[in-house]
């Protein structure tokens, strides 16, 4: 057998090794958060419902989530994924990016506009002859005429 083929086996087999025990690790990260669910907890569903968790039912794994405005749904267990991202994790500091990127604003002047920019008029007063007459021809088989 070619060595080459043998190692590339092995970075395969390798590769799925990790793949597969990254995936095991969120199942039982996932798993240990639905286990530890219970009222009062604040949670965010598979969809993006953000509620308080009310009630808990193992039997038939469902749990009956209180919104904000106070509704109440009831919910499969495997759709709540989460602790919502406002509670989970500190708010990052507020700066101002202009600011930070030391960005100047300034008016627009003919130095500053691209010399290759097209001027677009606001009406049919600055096409020329050609141009007008060219819009009246669509506009007049768009009309029927």
């Amino acid at each position: 057998m070619d060595p080459t083929f043998l190692i590339l086996i092995a970075l395969l087999v390798a590769a799925m090794f990790f793949m597969s025990s990254r995936t095991r690790k969120q199942q039982r990260t996932q798993q240990e958060f639905r286990s530890s669910l219970g009222p009062g907890k604040e949670v965010m569903t598979a969809s993006g419902m953000v509620g308080t968790v009310v009630e808990v039912d193992t039997d038939t794994d469902t749990v009956t989530i209180e919104s904000a405005s106070g509704a109440r749904t009831e919910w499969v267990l495997a759709a709540v994924n989460e602790r919502p991202a406002r509670y989970s994790a500190p708010a990052p500091e507020e700066t101002d990016d202009e600011e930070a990127a030391g960005v100047t604003e300034q008016p627009a002047t003919a130095d500053t506009i691209a010399p290759d920019a097209i001027d677009v008029p606001d009406d049919l007063s600055g096409l020329d002859d050609t141009s007008r007459d060219r819009k009246d021809r669509r506009d007049g088989e768009t009309d029927g005429k």
